[in-house]
């Protein structure tokens, strides 16, 4: 049921923007869904599944979004710069993705285990959400690799050392910026400025 897990997701969220989870009832996420709470126990399972769920997708739609930025026409400064600015703009407008980057869960949020949990579910979208989930840390190595695969193109045989620490540096910026935004130039001027020795176009 692909368009329901959606909708239940989506309903999950908006409840989360008006009230702290602990207080988000399954039943008023079905409801507002437009399906039967069995039907939402069915898709993940317990309250905990939702939670998981969520802060996946969420996950993965930040992950969406560094890879559109790291595929805009311009040079490697330009590219990255394109996701650390994606970076604050996700993180601002999303409390999820926020906590994700930064590790910081605060009392009104989910907060999942990261490590995997046992699952006794047949669908197989449950077993995916019952996985690790990402910290702070794989997330930087994550959006590090998928800039140096992007960056260096395919088939890339030449060593790829010194732009995966130009990536991290990046990427590490980036999330410096969630945590303490920048003033006047923000983080492209930020990136451009840390990065314009270390890489060329």
């Amino acid at each position: 049921m692909p368009a329901a897990r959606e909708s239940l997701l989506d309903a999950a969220f908006t409840a989360l923007a008006r009230r702290p989870w602990a207080a988000v009832r399954m039943v008023d996420v079905a409801a507002a869904a437009g399906v039967s709470r069995q039907t939402l126990y069915n898709e993940f399972g317990s309250k905990e599944g939702l939670a998981r769920a969520l802060v996946r997708r969420e996950a993965d739609g930040y992950l969406a979004g560094v890879e559109r930025a790291l595929a805009v026409h311009g040079d490697a400064r330009d590219r990255l710069t394109a996701a650390a600015e994606w970076t604050m703009s996700a993180a601002r407008g999303n409390v999820l993705v926020r906590a994700i980057l930064t590790g910081c869960w605060s009392e009104r949020l989910p907060s999942p285990t990261l490590s995997a949990v046992p699952s006794s579910s047949s669908v197989p979208a449950q077993r995916r959400a019952d996985g690790p989930l990402p910290s702070p840390g794989d997330l930087v190595a994550t959006v590090r690799d998928r800039a140096v695969a992007a960056l260096a193109g395919p088939g890339a045989t030449a060593d790829t050392t010194e732009l995966a620490r130009s990536c991290e540096l990046a990427v590490r910026l980036a999330l410096s910026c969630v945590a303490a935004p920048p003033g006047e130039g923000g983080v492209a001027d930020l990136v451009r400025g840390v990065l314009h020795r270390q890489l060329v176009g």
